[in-house]
């Protein structure tokens, strides 16, 4: 289905989740992160992002928290004050990935 996003139209799920991974901008990671309650992206989000995005390039695998933590320096701490509630889900919505099907 189609949403209009930060004034981009774009591919999404039923749940929001971009399908196409190259519509993809920060515009849209902000509004994105605004829909879901997080006012501003910081440094740090950036950071999760980041990663999030680099490592399912390289490995092909959507990371799991604990390889936020382990390969990406990210404490879980950290991971949950950033993305509260689900920080994993929360961070891949905003980095125009697909919904994560692990948690763990």
């Amino acid at each position: 289905m189609e949403k209009v996003i930060a004034g981009y139209s774009v591919d999404v799920t039923e749940e929001g989740y971009l399908t196409n991974k190259g519509q993809w901008n920060k515009e849209i990671a902000e509004a994105i992160a605004k829909e879901i309650g997080i006012d501003e992206l910081t440094e740090g989000h950036w950071k999760v992002i980041e990663f999030i995005q680099k490592d399912l390039a390289k490995t092909e695998k959507m990371p799991t928290i604990r390889r936020v933590k382990n390969a990406g320096g990210i404490e879980t701490k950290e991971l949950y004050r950033l993305f509260p509630e689900g920080p994993l889900l929360k961070a891949t919505k905003i980095a125009g990935l697909s919904k994560p099907v692990s948690c763990v």
